[in-house]
C-alpha cells in the first residue's frame, strides 16, 4: 500500500542520517580535528529528521487522506488494522516511529500536545511541558536541551505541530475524547518530539 512505500522511504533517510551523525561522534570528542571530520551537529539532525518527518506526513495528510475522503474512495480512521481504511495521520507518525526505534539510528520521535485525544500523546516530562508551552508560543523556533538518563546523554528538541488541513482540525474538534474543539487552520496542535542519542 501507498502508505507503506512512504514509510519505507523515511525510515530509510533517517537511519542513513543518524548514521551518518554517529559515524562523526567519536570525532566530535577530538577538539583538534575539523566541522567537517566530526560530523553532523545533534541540533541539526535533529532539523533533518523534523523536516523529512513533517515533509512526509503533511503529504500523506493532504494528498492521501484528506483527497481520498473527499472524492470518497476511503477514508481514515482509528480502527485502520481491523477496517478497511486507512491510518490516521498520527498513526501514521506513530508507525514510523516504532519502525526507526528497531533500527541502529538511536532515535526516537513521537507526536504530543498539551490536549491529546489519546492521553498516552500527553507531556511524559518536565522537558516535555516547558517544551510544548514554548512552542506554543513561539511556533517558529524549536525547544531544545540535553538531558541525562544514567550513563546516557541524549539531545532533545520540540517542534511546533500546526493545523494543516481539515481532516486534522475536523477530528480534533469533533472527537469526543478532545479537551479543545476550536483548532482552526495552523493553530498549533501540539509537537513533535525528537530525541537522539548522543552519548553512551
Amino acid at each position: 500500500m501507498l502508505y507503506k512505500g512512504m514509510l519505507g522511504i523515511v525510515i530509510t533517510t533517517i537511519i542513513i542520517i543518524a548514521l551518518s551523525y554517529r559515524g562523526g561522534l567519536s570525532g566530535a570528542q577530538d577538539s583538534t580535528q575539523t566541522g567537517a571530520q566530526m560530523g553532523i551537529p545533534p541540533e541539526r539532525v535533529a532539523d533533518i529528521v523534523h523536516a523529512l518527518i513533517q515533509a512526509d506526513r503533511t503529504f500523506y495528510t493532504v494528498h492521501v487522506v484528506e483527497r481520498l475522503q473527499q472524492m470518497g474512495v476511503v477514508v481514515a480512521s482509528e480502527n485502520w488494522k481491523t477496517e478497511k481504511t486507512l491510518p490516521l495521520p498520527v498513526q501514521f507518525l506513530e508507525e514510523s516511529a516504532k519502525l526507526v526505534a528497531n533500527t541502529p539510528a538511536k532515535i526516537s520521535y513521537r507526536l504530543m500536545s498539551l490536549w491529546p485525544i489519546n492521553k498516552r500523546n500527553g507531556p511524559k516530562t518536565e522537558f516535555d511541558q516547558a517544551g510544548l508551552w514554548e512552542t506554543s508560543q513561539h511556533p517558529d523556533h524549536p525547544y531544545t536541551g540535553t538531558v541525562i538518563n544514567g550513563q546516557d546523554v541524549y539531545f532533545q528538541a520540540v517542534y511546533a505541530d500546526k493545523a494543516i488541513s481539515q481532516a486534522c482540525i475536523g477530528c480534533h474538534n469533533a472527537h469526543p475524547d478532545s479537551s479543545r474543539r476550536n483548532f482552526q487552520m495552523n493553530d498549533v496542535m501540539g509537537g513533535i518530539f525528537i530525541s537522539i542519542q548522543i552519548k553512551h
